[in-house]
């Protein structure tokens, strides 16, 4: 486990997350100095902008008054707030605080891409990672499906008493995303997890039933 504290909120980075960055970034084809360098800029370009996702979410919880802190584990992270209940507004902003955040880390680095004369390739190749990391995870954390930032925000919209459209709209989402996803990029793991998603969401359905 590699632990730290970032303005005060605790922060956890365990094993699976860069394991799971390694995969995504093609770790199982870097057979080269150049390669390994470059899935080295993608790994820390993608821990940068999951990081900040994260803290949008800890930073507006905490402004809140509530206690946090922050897990990146497979296929990302999460903020919890132990022991504190948000109001639906609340829960509203503290959940579109990630994806806003790391839109706006996503915009200054495609900025510099385009405006700054960047050194060498290296620090251009980690600064492109940079924001097309930050757009593509915002995006795909919009998904309306649970327990996505997209699921989290529709269900602060319906409320509790609509829970079950909330998972209706997450199972199919999760199944449509899954499918469009593997037929525009071939590629099996986010397709994996969306299913995945589909699943837990259908169980719940069941027990709700």
């Amino acid at each position: 486990m590699f632990r730290f504290n970032v303005f005060g909120i605790p922060v956890e980075v365990q094993p699976w997350f860069w394991i799971t960055l390694a995969l995504i970034g093609g770790g199982m084809s870097a057979t080269s100095g150049d390669l390994i360098l470059a899935l080295g800029l993608f790994m820390i370009a993608g821990f940068l902008s999951i990081l900040v996702h994260e803290l949008g979410h800890a930073l507006t919880g905490k402004a809140f008054g509530a206690p946090t802190a922050i897990t990146l584990e497979a296929f990302g992270g999460y903020a919890t707030f132990p022991g504190n209940a948000f109001s639906r507004p609340q829960d509203f902003l503290v959940t579109a605080a990630g994806p806003i955040a790391q839109s706006l880390l996503g915009l200054a680095f495609l900025a510099l891409d385009l405006f700054v004369a960047l050194p060498n390739s290296a620090v251009r190749t980690f600064v492109t990672n940079v924001w097309v990391i930050s757009f593509f995870w915002a995006v795909i954390n919009l998904i309306p499906v649970l327990p996505l930032d997209g699921g989290r925000l529709l269900d602060a919209i319906l409320g509790p008493k609509r829970r079950k459209i909330t998972l209706w709209v997450s199972v199919v989402c999760a199944v449509v995303a899954a499918a469009l996803m593997f037929w525009r990029t071939h590629s099996i793991i986010f397709p994996i997890f969306l299913g995945f998603m589909a699943y837990q969401n259908w169980q719940a359905l069941k027990f709700r039933r």
